[in-house]
Protein backbone atom coordinates (compact mmCIF):
# COMPACT_ATOMS: atom_id res chain seq x y z
CA UNK A 1 0.00 0.00 0.00
CA UNK A 2 1.08 3.59 -0.56
CA UNK A 3 -0.22 5.31 2.59
CA UNK A 4 -0.95 3.61 5.90
CA UNK A 5 -2.58 5.61 8.70
CA UNK A 6 -2.92 3.81 12.05
CA UNK A 7 -4.66 5.17 15.16
CA UNK A 8 -3.78 8.75 14.26
CA UNK A 9 -4.62 11.52 16.73
CA UNK A 10 -3.74 15.19 16.86
CA UNK A 11 -4.35 17.37 19.90
CA UNK A 12 -4.20 21.14 20.26
CA UNK A 13 -4.27 21.57 24.03
CA UNK A 14 -7.50 19.90 25.12
CA UNK A 15 -9.00 20.03 21.63
CA UNK A 16 -8.76 16.78 19.65
CA UNK A 17 -8.62 17.75 15.97
CA UNK A 18 -8.08 14.14 14.82
CA UNK A 19 -9.35 11.32 16.98
CA UNK A 20 -7.81 7.84 16.55
CA UNK A 21 -8.41 7.34 12.82
CA UNK A 22 -7.03 4.55 10.64
CA UNK A 23 -7.15 4.03 6.88
CA UNK A 24 -4.97 3.03 3.95
CA UNK A 25 -4.64 4.26 0.39
CA UNK A 26 -3.25 2.14 -2.43
CA UNK A 27 -1.21 3.19 -5.43
CA UNK A 28 -3.41 4.08 -8.38
CA UNK A 29 -6.28 5.13 -6.12
CA UNK A 30 -7.89 8.58 -6.10
CA UNK A 31 -9.31 9.14 -2.63
CA UNK A 32 -11.80 11.90 -1.91
CA UNK A 33 -11.13 13.12 1.64
CA UNK A 34 -14.19 15.04 2.77
CA UNK A 35 -15.50 16.76 5.86
CA UNK A 36 -17.03 20.01 7.08
CA UNK A 37 -14.81 22.88 8.19
CA UNK A 38 -12.96 21.95 11.35
CA UNK A 39 -13.50 18.21 10.88
CA UNK A 40 -9.77 17.38 10.86
CA UNK A 41 -9.14 16.68 7.19
CA UNK A 42 -6.60 19.47 6.61
CA UNK A 43 -4.80 18.51 9.83
CA UNK A 44 -4.58 14.91 8.62
CA UNK A 45 -3.19 15.97 5.24
CA UNK A 46 -0.63 18.21 6.91
CA UNK A 47 0.57 15.29 9.04
CA UNK A 48 0.86 13.06 5.95
CA UNK A 49 3.00 15.74 4.28
CA UNK A 50 5.15 16.25 7.42
CA UNK A 51 3.95 19.82 8.00
CA UNK A 52 2.67 18.70 11.41
CA UNK A 53 3.66 15.88 13.73
CA UNK A 54 1.04 13.50 15.15
CA UNK A 55 0.19 13.44 18.85
CA UNK A 56 -0.37 9.67 18.69
CA UNK A 57 -0.46 6.91 16.11
CA UNK A 58 1.58 6.59 12.95
CA UNK A 59 1.58 7.32 9.23
CA UNK A 60 3.76 5.54 6.69
CA UNK A 61 4.17 6.69 3.09
CA UNK A 62 5.64 4.01 0.83
CA UNK A 63 6.93 2.36 4.02
CA UNK A 64 8.58 5.53 5.42
CA UNK A 65 7.40 6.85 8.79
CA UNK A 66 6.50 10.57 8.85
CA UNK A 67 8.25 11.03 12.20
CA UNK A 68 11.41 8.97 11.91
CA UNK A 69 11.99 9.35 8.16
CA UNK A 70 10.33 12.65 7.23
CA UNK A 71 12.89 13.65 4.59
CA UNK A 72 12.18 10.48 2.59
CA UNK A 73 8.43 11.13 2.89
CA UNK A 74 8.79 14.71 1.64
CA UNK A 75 10.58 13.47 -1.49
CA UNK A 76 7.70 11.12 -2.21
CA UNK A 77 4.88 13.62 -1.71
CA UNK A 78 3.61 16.54 -3.77
CA UNK A 79 1.37 18.89 -1.80
CA UNK A 80 -0.98 21.62 -2.99
CA UNK A 81 -2.36 23.34 0.14
CA UNK A 82 -5.59 25.30 0.12
CA UNK A 83 -3.68 28.55 0.64
CA UNK A 84 -1.32 28.28 -2.30
CA UNK A 85 2.16 29.60 -1.27
CA UNK A 86 3.71 31.36 -4.26
CA UNK A 87 6.39 34.00 -4.82
CA UNK A 88 4.51 36.72 -6.67
CA UNK A 89 7.63 38.54 -7.84
CA UNK A 90 8.92 35.49 -9.77
CA UNK A 91 7.67 34.55 -13.19
CA UNK A 92 6.18 31.11 -13.77
CA UNK A 93 9.29 29.50 -15.30
CA UNK A 94 11.57 30.92 -12.60
CA UNK A 95 9.31 29.64 -9.86
CA UNK A 96 9.03 26.14 -11.33
CA UNK A 97 12.81 25.98 -11.78
CA UNK A 98 13.30 27.12 -8.18
CA UNK A 99 10.78 24.54 -6.94
CA UNK A 100 12.43 21.78 -8.98
CA UNK A 101 15.81 22.64 -7.42
CA UNK A 102 14.31 22.58 -3.92
CA UNK A 103 12.75 19.18 -4.64
CA UNK A 104 16.08 17.73 -5.75
CA UNK A 105 15.29 17.23 -9.44
CA UNK A 106 18.55 16.49 -11.24
CA UNK A 107 19.70 19.64 -13.13
CA UNK A 108 19.74 18.00 -16.60
CA UNK A 109 16.10 16.95 -16.10
CA UNK A 110 14.74 20.28 -14.90
CA UNK A 111 13.99 21.85 -18.34
CA UNK A 112 12.11 18.72 -19.42
CA UNK A 113 10.07 18.59 -16.21
CA UNK A 114 9.20 22.28 -16.45
CA UNK A 115 7.98 21.84 -20.03
CA UNK A 116 5.91 18.81 -19.04
CA UNK A 117 4.26 20.71 -16.18
CA UNK A 118 3.64 23.83 -18.26
CA UNK A 119 1.91 21.70 -20.90
CA UNK A 120 -0.02 19.54 -18.41
CA UNK A 121 -1.34 22.52 -16.44
CA UNK A 122 -2.06 24.77 -19.41
CA UNK A 123 0.46 27.47 -18.51
CA UNK A 124 1.97 28.03 -21.96
CA UNK A 125 0.59 31.52 -22.49
CA UNK A 126 1.48 32.62 -18.96
CA UNK A 127 4.91 31.06 -18.47
CA UNK A 128 6.84 34.34 -18.85
CA UNK A 129 4.51 36.40 -16.66
CA UNK A 130 5.10 37.26 -13.02
CA UNK A 131 2.91 35.15 -10.73
CA UNK A 132 1.56 38.32 -9.12
CA UNK A 133 0.02 39.27 -12.46
CA UNK A 134 -1.90 36.02 -12.84
CA UNK A 135 -5.55 35.38 -12.02
CA UNK A 136 -6.41 33.12 -9.09
CA UNK A 137 -7.14 30.26 -11.47
CA UNK A 138 -3.73 30.47 -13.14
CA UNK A 139 -2.01 30.77 -9.76
CA UNK A 140 -3.76 27.54 -8.80
CA UNK A 141 -2.35 25.92 -11.93
CA UNK A 142 1.15 27.10 -11.01
CA UNK A 143 0.73 25.57 -7.56
CA UNK A 144 -0.39 22.27 -9.06
CA UNK A 145 2.56 22.29 -11.45
CA UNK A 146 4.93 22.94 -8.53
CA UNK A 147 3.39 20.08 -6.54
CA UNK A 148 4.07 17.68 -9.43
CA UNK A 149 7.43 19.02 -10.64
CA UNK A 150 9.48 16.27 -8.93
CA UNK A 151 7.18 13.48 -10.19
CA UNK A 152 6.07 12.37 -6.70
CA UNK A 153 4.43 9.01 -6.05
CA UNK A 154 1.82 10.62 -3.80
CA UNK A 155 -0.20 13.78 -4.47
CA UNK A 156 -2.10 15.58 -1.71
CA UNK A 157 -4.43 18.18 -3.23
CA UNK A 158 -6.46 20.52 -1.02
CA UNK A 159 -9.13 22.34 -3.10
CA UNK A 160 -7.15 21.97 -6.37
CA UNK A 161 -9.81 23.58 -8.58
CA UNK A 162 -10.46 26.60 -6.37
CA UNK A 163 -10.77 29.72 -8.53
CA UNK A 164 -10.84 27.87 -11.87
CA UNK A 165 -13.48 28.48 -14.52
CA UNK A 166 -15.66 25.54 -15.69
CA UNK A 167 -13.40 24.72 -18.67
CA UNK A 168 -10.29 24.75 -16.49
CA UNK A 169 -12.04 22.54 -13.90
CA UNK A 170 -12.77 19.92 -16.56
CA UNK A 171 -9.12 20.01 -17.69
CA UNK A 172 -7.75 19.65 -14.14
CA UNK A 173 -10.20 16.84 -13.36
CA UNK A 174 -8.98 14.99 -16.45
CA UNK A 175 -5.37 15.58 -15.39
CA UNK A 176 -6.06 14.25 -11.88
CA UNK A 177 -7.73 11.13 -13.30
CA UNK A 178 -4.72 10.51 -15.54
CA UNK A 179 -2.33 11.03 -12.62
CA UNK A 180 -4.35 8.59 -10.54
CA UNK A 181 -3.48 5.78 -12.95
CA UNK A 182 0.15 5.83 -11.78
CA UNK A 183 0.10 7.73 -8.48
CA UNK A 184 -1.71 7.82 -5.18
CA UNK A 185 -3.93 10.89 -5.01
CA UNK A 186 -5.76 12.31 -1.99
CA UNK A 187 -8.18 15.03 -3.03
CA UNK A 188 -10.01 17.30 -0.60
CA UNK A 189 -12.72 19.62 -1.86
CA UNK A 190 -16.10 21.06 -0.94
CA UNK A 191 -17.27 20.69 -4.55
CA UNK A 192 -18.96 17.31 -4.20
CA UNK A 193 -19.76 16.75 -7.91
CA UNK A 194 -16.00 17.06 -8.46
CA UNK A 195 -15.47 14.11 -6.12
CA UNK A 196 -18.06 12.01 -7.96
CA UNK A 197 -16.44 12.85 -11.28
CA UNK A 198 -12.88 12.16 -10.13
CA UNK A 199 -12.59 9.81 -7.15
CA UNK A 200 -13.08 6.06 -6.92
CA UNK A 201 -13.30 6.05 -3.12
CA UNK A 202 -14.41 8.48 -0.42
CA UNK A 203 -13.55 8.98 3.23
CA UNK A 204 -15.79 11.35 5.20
CA UNK A 205 -14.42 12.69 8.48
CA UNK A 206 -16.49 14.52 11.07
CA UNK A 207 -15.31 15.91 14.40
CA UNK A 208 -12.01 14.11 14.01
CA UNK A 209 -13.54 10.65 13.39
CA UNK A 210 -14.06 8.72 10.17
CA UNK A 211 -17.80 8.31 9.62
CA UNK A 212 -17.72 6.72 6.14
CA UNK A 213 -15.15 4.95 3.98
CA UNK A 214 -15.75 3.22 0.67
CA UNK A 215 -16.68 3.58 -3.00
CA UNK A 216 -19.43 6.16 -3.57
CA UNK A 217 -21.78 3.49 -4.96
CA UNK A 218 -21.42 1.38 -1.78
CA UNK A 219 -22.12 4.39 0.44
CA UNK A 220 -25.20 5.22 -1.62
CA UNK A 221 -26.57 1.70 -1.18
CA UNK A 222 -25.74 1.36 2.50
CA UNK A 223 -27.24 4.70 3.54
CA UNK A 224 -30.38 4.59 1.43
CA UNK A 225 -31.17 0.96 2.23
CA UNK A 226 -33.73 0.32 -0.51
CA UNK A 227 -34.19 1.51 -4.07
CA UNK A 228 -36.24 4.50 -5.17
CA UNK A 229 -37.58 4.49 -8.71
CA UNK A 230 -39.43 7.23 -10.57
CA UNK A 231 -42.14 5.85 -12.85
CA UNK A 232 -44.37 7.95 -15.09
CA UNK A 233 -47.14 6.11 -16.88
CA UNK A 234 -50.03 6.92 -19.18
CA UNK A 235 -53.06 4.91 -18.12
CA UNK A 236 -56.75 4.86 -19.00
CA UNK A 237 -59.11 7.24 -17.20
CA UNK A 238 -60.55 4.49 -15.00
CA UNK A 239 -57.09 3.60 -13.65
CA UNK A 240 -56.92 5.62 -10.44
CA UNK A 241 -53.72 6.15 -8.46
CA UNK A 242 -54.97 3.83 -5.71
CA UNK A 243 -55.63 1.05 -8.21
CA UNK A 244 -52.23 1.49 -9.88
CA UNK A 245 -50.52 1.53 -6.46
CA UNK A 246 -52.16 -1.77 -5.49
CA UNK A 247 -50.97 -3.37 -8.71
CA UNK A 248 -47.42 -2.04 -8.25
CA UNK A 249 -47.35 -3.40 -4.71
CA UNK A 250 -48.00 -6.86 -6.12
CA UNK A 251 -44.28 -6.86 -6.94
CA UNK A 252 -42.79 -8.49 -3.79
CA UNK A 253 -39.99 -5.97 -3.13
CA UNK A 254 -42.21 -2.85 -3.44
CA UNK A 255 -42.82 -1.21 -0.07
CA UNK A 256 -44.38 2.19 -0.83
CA UNK A 257 -45.86 3.95 -3.84
CA UNK A 258 -46.36 7.73 -3.76
CA UNK A 259 -47.99 10.06 -6.25
CA UNK A 260 -45.65 12.86 -7.34
CA UNK A 261 -47.78 14.47 -10.05
CA UNK A 262 -50.90 13.79 -12.10
CA UNK A 263 -51.91 15.61 -15.28
CA UNK A 264 -53.29 15.00 -18.77
CA UNK A 265 -53.90 11.31 -18.10
CA UNK A 266 -50.38 10.63 -16.84
CA UNK A 267 -49.27 9.76 -13.34
CA UNK A 268 -45.75 10.29 -12.02
CA UNK A 269 -44.98 7.93 -9.15
CA UNK A 270 -42.24 7.25 -6.64
CA UNK A 271 -41.79 3.52 -6.07
CA UNK A 272 -39.63 2.50 -3.11
CA UNK A 273 -38.39 -0.98 -2.23
CA UNK A 274 -37.59 -2.53 1.13
CA UNK A 275 -34.09 -3.54 0.03
CA UNK A 276 -31.59 -2.85 -2.74
CA UNK A 277 -33.35 -5.12 -5.26
CA UNK A 278 -33.48 -3.64 -8.76
CA UNK A 279 -37.13 -4.04 -9.86
CA UNK A 280 -37.04 -2.02 -13.08
CA UNK A 281 -37.52 -5.15 -15.19
CA UNK A 282 -40.55 -6.22 -13.13
CA UNK A 283 -41.99 -2.70 -13.36
CA UNK A 284 -41.55 -2.68 -17.12
CA UNK A 285 -43.20 -6.08 -17.50
CA UNK A 286 -46.14 -5.04 -15.29
CA UNK A 287 -46.66 -1.85 -17.29
CA UNK A 288 -46.71 -3.83 -20.55
CA UNK A 289 -49.12 -6.35 -19.06
CA UNK A 290 -51.50 -3.62 -17.86
CA UNK A 291 -51.23 -1.60 -21.08
CA UNK A 292 -49.71 1.46 -19.41
CA UNK A 293 -47.55 3.65 -21.62
CA UNK A 294 -44.15 4.23 -19.99
CA UNK A 295 -42.99 7.83 -20.22
CA UNK A 296 -40.25 7.64 -17.60
CA UNK A 297 -38.52 4.88 -15.63
CA UNK A 298 -35.28 5.47 -13.72
CA UNK A 299 -33.56 4.81 -10.41
CA UNK A 300 -32.92 7.68 -8.02
CA UNK A 301 -29.57 7.35 -6.30
CA UNK A 302 -28.67 8.99 -3.03
CA UNK A 303 -26.37 11.86 -3.97
CA UNK A 304 -22.99 12.40 -2.40
CA UNK A 305 -24.38 15.65 -1.01
CA UNK A 306 -27.18 13.71 0.73
CA UNK A 307 -24.62 11.28 2.18
CA UNK A 308 -22.39 14.13 3.34
CA UNK A 309 -25.26 16.00 5.02
CA UNK A 310 -26.61 12.87 6.67
CA UNK A 311 -23.24 11.93 8.17
CA UNK A 312 -22.05 15.40 9.18
CA UNK A 313 -25.24 17.31 10.01
CA UNK A 314 -24.47 17.17 13.75
CA UNK A 315 -21.45 19.37 13.09
CA UNK A 316 -23.72 22.34 12.56
CA UNK A 317 -25.63 21.89 15.80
Amino acid sequence: MSILVENLSKLYGDARAVNDISFEVHSGEILGFLGPNGAGKTTTMRIITCYLSPSAGSIKVEGHDVRSDSLAVRKLVGYLPEQNPLYHDMNVLEYLEYTAQLQGVLPPLIPKRIKQMVDACGLGEMKHKDIGQLSKGYRQRVGLAAAMIHDPKVLILDEPTSGLDPNQIVEIRSLIRDLGKQKTVILSTHILPEVQATCNRVIIINRGKIVADGPIEDLQRSLHGGEKIILEVEASANQSFDLIAVQLKSIPAVETVSLIDERNGTKKLSVETSDATDIRKELFQLCVQKGWGILELHRVQTSLEDIFRQLTSDSTK
